[in-house]
């Protein structure tokens, strides 16, 4: 938890617990690397709201298109957010689509480091 601290301290709840177990694995340098490369391509859910709540009034999907599902973005496009009902639904699991996305990016540069 110190490392996590250390190197990233704006995580909280889930996302901290599983950065915090790919820390531990890391000397001091590769943890330094790993939270640069990580820091710089995660996603924050506040902005996942704001963006899927200024575009609820106008095109849905954007949201989708910045976490890397660009099916469901031009799904959501052409269908106004599946007529609104997806866009409400992407508001309430606005944190859980962050953490899955923050997920896959964590593993992604793990793996790198």
């Amino acid at each position: 938890m110190a490392k996590l601290i250390d190197h990233l301290p704006e995580l909280g709840g889930e996302e901290a617990m599983l950065i915090s177990k790919i820390l531990n694995d890391l000397d001091d340098n590769q943890a330094r690397s790993f939270a640069s490369a990580y820091r710089s391509r995660r996603k924050d859910p506040q902005v996942i709201l704001l963006v899927t709540l200024v575009v609820f009034l106008g095109f849905g999907g954007i949201n989708r298109f910045m976490l890397g599902q660009i099916g469901m973005g031009l799904l959501y496009l052409f269908t106004g957010g599946l007529c609104l009902i997806g866009s409400i639904v992407d508001i309430i699991n606005h944190k859980d689509m962050a953490f899955e996305y923050n997920r896959k990016i964590a593993l992604d540069v793990r793996n790198m480091v």
